[in-house]
């Protein structure tokens, strides 16, 4: 039978203090409720529908149309929530899995394990719990003397016995589908907050002698919801833990992983070294071989193999096999590096392409331009490509040699094996094989400085 899921993400945030919709806020680089969304299609679930509240127009925007969502008008609990999706689901077969939003750190492992006891046992309702020696705030699991689930109970409406309990609720549910709608419309506000609470049901599926479980998961970290910057915080280690456990044993070096922030999406080649204090972002891919050293920061890159980064950043951009890049260069998007390039000290380099074994080695900008093979950019060389209005582009064939401190004034074009004297301005197109000086002969007047003293 198919199981859907149904994500909770209603709630206003309001602990978080901030102008963002809570479940947009990012984890390792991704927002917490594209983690769960992930997971679930990961464990299996495709048909997914999520419960938005007001002010939440981004959050569809950012979802797009492959997920279904409806709007909670007012904030009246969680079963006044999954009731939002009755008119489209109470008459499905199968099962629905409801899941809080901000709850990114339930792996798909879980998923699986959760929705694969809540089959074998049979049971109407599944409830995914853990243990934990700090259940405050928590809903209390209440167990029957043989073992099974008697309730759910909320900490404000709990006596002093019930929180003791160190058993919860993770808030992460999987129903018989129509069980649930059927019971959603028993559910009443009848306790200290005024509200429809999910977990009401378990109550009444048990007066009603279903079977009700729960499964418990051994690590209760994964249950951890985040509802204000403290919790945002100890989420982010969490996973940072998890993502680079996992490319150490993909055979990734990490010299400190405590100080290595390395974003989900991110892939790397085995036997890649990164020391600490790197930051690698967004949909970055870095093959086999590489050096990340401290102090850099990768962003939506593709970075070859054999390639060498030291304390450098490198935003949208390609780097090809062998490559060295800095200390303290730029690449800022739309640069692209061939193989066995150099890009040295203090060079920033933007919207341009250097062929295989080119080299700025330091001191340059090289924006809006074309590099060719073997050429060398001396000390000091900007490519001069904007007039406060437009962006020209500069092209230099394969084999150049241009001389410190030149201005590439673009457009302009810079022929194959041309040479550029030092300290020049180039304006006009420079043929292959030319020898271009574009400068002032040097006027020297001898005992200026006694005259005018």
């Amino acid at each position: 039978m198919q199981t859907r899921a149904i994500i909770l993400a209603a709630g206003k945030g309001t602990r978080m203090k901030s102008e963002k919709y809570k479940v947009l806020h990012e984890v390792c680089g991704t927002p917490m409720i594209q983690h769960v969304i992930g997971n679930l299609r990961e464990a299996g679930i495709s048909d997914i529908y999520v419960v938005l509240g007001h002010g939440s127009e981004t959050v569809s925007n950012y979802l797009g149309e492959s997920i279904h969502t409806t709007i909670q008008e007012e904030q009246l609990g969680t079963a006044h929530a999954v009731r939002q999706w009755q008119d489209t689901l109470h008459d499905k077969d199968g099962h629905t899995m409801v899941v809080c939003g901000d709850t990114p750190l339930i792996s798909d492992t879980t998923m699986q394990a959760f929705m694969h006891y809540h089959l074998e046992t049979g049971s109407k309702a599944t409830i995914l719990s853990s243990r934990t020696q700090m259940p405050f705030g928590y809903g209390r699991i209440v167990r029957k003397e043989n073992g099974s689930v008697k309730r759910i109970v909320e900490e404000k409406d709990a006596t002093d016995l019930e929180r003791e309990i160190k058993e919860v609720s993770s808030g992460t549910f999987i129903f018989d589908n129509r069980t649930l709608f059927e019971a959603l419309d028993k559910v009443n506000n009848d306790n200290a907050q005024n509200e429809y609470y999910l977990p009401d049901v378990i109550s009444i599926l048990r007066d009603q002698r279903a079977r009700v479980e729960a499964y418990v998961t051994p690590d209760f970290e994964e249950t951890l919801g985040i509802n204000d910057r403290v919790a945002l915080a100890n989420a982010e280690e969490v996973m940072r833990k998890r993502i680079n456990t996992l490319h150490m044993q993909n055979g990734v070096t990490l010299i400190h992983p405590e100080m290595t922030y390395i974003d989900k999406e991110v892939e790397i080649g085995s036997d890649t070294v990164i020391y600490p204090g790197a930051i690698i972002r967004g949909k970055t891919e870095i093959g086999r071989s590489a050096m990340i050293s401290s102090g850099s920061e990768i962003k939506d890159s593709i970075i070859g193999d054999g390639v060498e980064i030291r304390q450098s950043v490198v935003t949208s951009s390609k780097v090809g096999r062998g490559t060295k890049v800095g200390p303290f260069a730029q690449l800022r998007p739309e640069s692209e590096l061939g193989e066995e390039v150099k890009i040295g000290n203090f060079v920033e380099v933007k919207k341009a392409k250097l062929e295989n074994e080119a080299k700025v080695s330091h001191l340059s900008y090289i924006g809006d331009a074309s590099i060719g093979a073997r050429s060398n950019i001396g000390c000091g060389t900007i490519t001069v490509n904007y007039d406060g209005k437009n962006k020209f582009r500069t092209e230099i064939g394969q084999d150049a040699f241009i001389g410190c401190n030149s201005n590439l004034v673009a457009p302009v074009k810079i022929g194959a094996r041309s040479f550029i004297a030092a300290g020049s301005t180039i304006t006009d197109e420079v043929p292959d094989d030319s020898l271009a000086i574009a400068r002032n002969r040097q006027t020297t007047k001898d005992g200026y400085y006694k005259k005018d003293n």
